[in-house]
């Protein structure tokens, strides 16, 4: 039957879980991550406003005039 001493956990075994448990971590950090990263996206594009634009600023405004102003 079973021993009633109890065995002590080597440290390769502990190193393995922890590892394990730091990997799932991050995966839940990459996961929430990107759902934000989801959510801000439908939400600039409930907005009316697409990513490129917002990347560009005013730049991109400057530019269209600029471009206007030669024709």
């Amino acid at each position: 039957m079973g021993s009633s001493t109890k065995r002590q956990q080597t440290m390769a075994k502990m190193a393995r879980e922890r590892a394990l448990r730091e990997k799932r971590a991050r995966k839940q950090e990459k996961k929430e991550e990107k759902k934000l990263a989801a959510a801000a996206a439908l939400a600039a594009e409930a907005a009316g406003i697409t990513l490129e634009d917002a990347e560009d600023g005013e730049d991109g405004e400057v530019e269209a005039e600029d471009e206007v102003a030669s024709s």
